[in-house]
Protein backbone atom coordinates (compact mmCIF):
# COMPACT_ATOMS: atom_id res chain seq x y z
CA UNK A 1 0.00 0.00 0.00
CA UNK A 2 2.79 2.11 0.90
CA UNK A 3 4.74 1.95 -2.14
CA UNK A 4 1.13 2.56 -4.78
CA UNK A 5 1.87 5.79 -3.09
CA UNK A 6 5.03 6.34 -3.49
CA UNK A 7 4.29 5.78 -7.22
CA UNK A 8 1.20 8.04 -7.61
CA UNK A 9 3.90 11.06 -5.78
CA UNK A 10 6.32 10.03 -8.39
CA UNK A 11 4.14 10.20 -11.20
CA UNK A 12 2.72 13.41 -9.93
CA UNK A 13 5.86 14.96 -9.66
CA UNK A 14 7.41 13.79 -13.04
CA UNK A 15 3.76 15.37 -14.69
CA UNK A 16 4.20 18.96 -12.95
CA UNK A 17 7.66 18.90 -14.51
CA UNK A 18 6.43 17.67 -17.81
CA UNK A 19 3.74 20.30 -17.93
CA UNK A 20 4.64 23.07 -15.81
CA UNK A 21 1.23 24.97 -17.25
CA UNK A 22 -2.44 24.18 -17.92
CA UNK A 23 -3.09 23.67 -21.64
CA UNK A 24 0.56 23.72 -22.62
CA UNK A 25 3.16 20.43 -23.92
CA UNK A 26 6.50 19.77 -24.72
CA UNK A 27 7.30 18.35 -28.14
CA UNK A 28 10.22 15.69 -28.09
CA UNK A 29 12.26 18.36 -29.74
CA UNK A 30 11.89 21.03 -26.74
CA UNK A 31 9.47 22.98 -28.37
CA UNK A 32 6.16 23.94 -26.29
CA UNK A 33 2.77 24.18 -28.30
CA UNK A 34 -0.63 25.13 -26.60
CA UNK A 35 -4.19 24.02 -27.92
CA UNK A 36 -7.57 24.09 -26.29
CA UNK A 37 -11.27 21.86 -27.57
CA UNK A 38 -13.76 24.33 -28.48
CA UNK A 39 -16.40 24.31 -26.11
CA UNK A 40 -19.09 21.54 -27.00
CA UNK A 41 -16.99 20.35 -29.99
CA UNK A 42 -14.86 17.20 -30.27
CA UNK A 43 -12.04 19.61 -32.33
CA UNK A 44 -9.06 21.62 -31.02
CA UNK A 45 -7.74 25.02 -31.57
CA UNK A 46 -4.18 25.15 -32.54
CA UNK A 47 -3.05 28.00 -30.52
CA UNK A 48 0.90 27.92 -31.58
CA UNK A 49 4.45 26.72 -30.82
CA UNK A 50 6.58 28.55 -28.87
CA UNK A 51 10.29 28.39 -27.30
CA UNK A 52 9.27 28.99 -23.70
CA UNK A 53 6.66 27.13 -21.65
CA UNK A 54 5.17 30.47 -20.58
CA UNK A 55 4.69 31.74 -23.97
CA UNK A 56 2.79 28.94 -24.41
CA UNK A 57 0.94 29.31 -21.35
CA UNK A 58 0.09 32.80 -22.16
CA UNK A 59 -1.43 31.65 -25.87
CA UNK A 60 -3.12 28.90 -23.69
CA UNK A 61 -4.48 31.57 -21.16
CA UNK A 62 -5.58 34.22 -23.97
CA UNK A 63 -7.67 31.78 -25.52
CA UNK A 64 -9.53 30.27 -22.42
CA UNK A 65 -10.49 33.30 -21.43
CA UNK A 66 -12.19 34.51 -24.36
CA UNK A 67 -14.06 30.86 -24.57
CA UNK A 68 -14.86 30.71 -20.79
CA UNK A 69 -15.02 34.24 -19.33
CA UNK A 70 -13.63 35.68 -16.26
CA UNK A 71 -14.20 32.42 -14.14
CA UNK A 72 -11.87 30.47 -16.68
CA UNK A 73 -8.93 28.75 -14.87
CA UNK A 74 -5.77 30.60 -16.13
CA UNK A 75 -2.33 30.17 -15.76
CA UNK A 76 -1.03 33.67 -14.87
CA UNK A 77 -4.56 35.74 -13.77
CA UNK A 78 -2.74 38.76 -13.46
CA UNK A 79 -1.61 39.05 -16.63
CA UNK A 80 -5.16 38.83 -18.60
CA UNK A 81 -6.36 42.61 -19.73
CA UNK A 82 -10.24 42.86 -19.79
CA UNK A 83 -11.32 44.80 -22.89
CA UNK A 84 -14.21 44.23 -23.90
CA UNK A 85 -14.01 46.34 -27.48
CA UNK A 86 -11.24 44.29 -28.17
CA UNK A 87 -12.68 40.56 -29.27
CA UNK A 88 -16.40 40.46 -30.65
CA UNK A 89 -15.96 37.77 -32.87
CA UNK A 90 -15.06 34.63 -31.15
CA UNK A 91 -14.68 32.15 -34.24
CA UNK A 92 -12.37 29.86 -33.78
CA UNK A 93 -9.73 31.82 -36.48
CA UNK A 94 -10.18 35.10 -34.36
CA UNK A 95 -9.02 33.25 -30.64
CA UNK A 96 -6.18 31.91 -32.35
CA UNK A 97 -4.92 35.21 -33.76
CA UNK A 98 -5.25 36.73 -30.76
CA UNK A 99 -4.06 34.31 -28.43
CA UNK A 100 -0.75 33.66 -30.80
CA UNK A 101 -0.30 37.29 -31.17
CA UNK A 102 -0.11 37.54 -27.39
CA UNK A 103 2.18 34.15 -27.01
CA UNK A 104 4.61 35.36 -29.96
CA UNK A 105 4.97 38.97 -27.96
CA UNK A 106 5.89 36.77 -24.80
CA UNK A 107 8.69 34.41 -26.91
CA UNK A 108 10.39 37.25 -28.26
CA UNK A 109 10.43 39.34 -24.93
CA UNK A 110 11.69 35.99 -23.10
CA UNK A 111 14.32 35.18 -25.77
CA UNK A 112 15.09 38.93 -25.64
CA UNK A 113 15.53 38.79 -21.96
CA UNK A 114 17.81 35.55 -22.30
CA UNK A 115 19.89 37.12 -24.60
CA UNK A 116 20.13 39.84 -22.60
CA UNK A 117 21.30 37.83 -19.59
CA UNK A 118 23.64 35.67 -21.05
CA UNK A 119 25.81 38.42 -22.53
CA UNK A 120 25.50 40.64 -19.23
CA UNK A 121 26.22 37.12 -17.89
CA UNK A 122 29.30 36.66 -19.84
CA UNK A 123 31.45 39.50 -18.68
CA UNK A 124 30.37 38.55 -14.95
CA UNK A 125 32.36 35.45 -13.54
CA UNK A 126 31.38 32.24 -13.76
CA UNK A 127 30.23 31.89 -10.29
CA UNK A 128 26.38 31.92 -11.57
CA UNK A 129 26.69 28.78 -14.31
CA UNK A 130 24.82 26.57 -12.80
CA UNK A 131 21.84 29.01 -13.12
CA UNK A 132 18.59 27.55 -15.56
CA UNK A 133 18.37 29.42 -18.53
CA UNK A 134 14.52 28.26 -18.54
CA UNK A 135 13.41 29.19 -14.92
CA UNK A 136 13.65 33.00 -15.82
CA UNK A 137 11.02 34.70 -14.34
CA UNK A 138 9.71 37.56 -16.04
CA UNK A 139 6.38 40.03 -16.26
CA UNK A 140 6.92 42.48 -18.44
CA UNK A 141 3.89 44.53 -20.01
CA UNK A 142 2.40 42.79 -22.89
CA UNK A 143 0.02 45.48 -23.77
CA UNK A 144 3.27 47.57 -24.84
CA UNK A 145 4.90 46.87 -28.19
CA UNK A 146 9.17 46.74 -27.80
CA UNK A 147 11.08 49.58 -29.51
CA UNK A 148 13.46 49.50 -31.92
CA UNK A 149 15.58 51.97 -29.54
CA UNK A 150 14.59 49.59 -26.57
CA UNK A 151 16.67 46.68 -28.48
CA UNK A 152 19.72 48.91 -29.51
CA UNK A 153 20.15 50.08 -25.63
CA UNK A 154 20.11 46.10 -24.59
CA UNK A 155 23.61 45.92 -26.71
Amino acid sequence: MVSMMEGEKRKQRQHQQDKPYRGIRMRKWGKWVAEIREPNKRSRIWLGSYSSPVAAARAYDTAVFYLRGPTARLNFPECIVNDDRELHDLSAASIRKKATEVGARVDALQIAALHHNSSAGSTESNSNSNINPRRVTIKPDLNEYPSPESCDEDN
